[in-house]
């Protein structure tokens, strides 16, 4: 049911923002439609790591046929977010701790460099509204939530950096770390909301070397965060 709700909303919005709204959603819309709402899923952890994902069953959820439906599964296998398991099934792709720490040091170099880079190139209004978002994540909200917001903060600063290839590397190494598993969840509502509003009111007043500080301190944070869980046990 879940599938399905992301489903009709990332429709809705795919439809109201197109050009021609009157015209049927054809194949290649529909296969469009179920990349975006699996990926959304699979970032969000609402489809978690090593879980099954079966063409047959998410077709008839989504209620399209399953030539969209293999299209969108193929592409998100070429994006290493599933692994195939089966003829038609695929499941999450599992992340180990060591793969989780070497993207992890590989952000700490890239997303200080892009945040450095983006500075200037974002209007303030647009991080004045983020920061507010920010602001209202209550400790309570739900993981998709503080997913949905962690995504905005990061990928905001790589697109705005004017460098194509470091943005498309830092979405890379990002998607590799979301699909990292704890078995409790990760828990850091406060603590990011904290952090992502100093790297984001540091970049707001032009400080270069502040917003990359911040930047680095966040993804250190992170780290130093699951080593700990780790150590406790709470790997799944």
């Amino acid at each position: 049911m879940r599938i399905r709700i992301q489903f009709v909303y990332l429709a809705y919005n795919f439809l109201r923002d197109s050009v021609n709204t009157t015209s049927p959603v054809n194949s290649e819309k529909l296969g469009e439609l179920a990349y975006q709402t699996l990926r959304r899923m699979i970032l969000d952890k609402a489809l978690r790591s090593g879980g099954p994902v079966v063409e047959g069953r998410l077709a008839e959820e989504l209620n399209i046929s399953r030539t969209p439906m293999r299209e969108a599964l193929l592409r998100l296998e070429g994006e290493g977010l599933l692994v195939r398991a089966g003829a038609r099934s695929y499941s999450v792709r599992f992340v180990s701790a060591q793969e989780y720490f070497q993207a992890m040091k590989v952000r700490e170099l890239l997303e200080p460099e892009a945040i450095g880079l983006a500075i200037g190139k974002i209007e303030k209004k647009q991080i004045q509204q983020l920061i507010k978002k920010i602001k209202a994540l209550s400790s309570g909200q739900q993981e998709q939530a503080h997913w949905q917001i962690d995504d905005q903060v990061h990928t905001l600063m790589a697109r705005a950096s004017g460098n194509d290839v470091l943005a498309r590397m830092i979405d890379v190494v990002r998607t590799n770390s979301r699909l990292f598993e704890l078995v409790t969840p990760f828990n850091r509502i406060e603590e990011d909301r904290a952090e992502h509003l100093a790297i984001l009111e540091a970049f707001a007043a032009d400080n270069a070397e502040a917003a990359r500080a911040a930047m680095r301190t966040h993804l250190q944070n992170l780290r130093r965060f699951v080593l700990e869980r780790l150590s406790e046990g709470t790997y799944g």
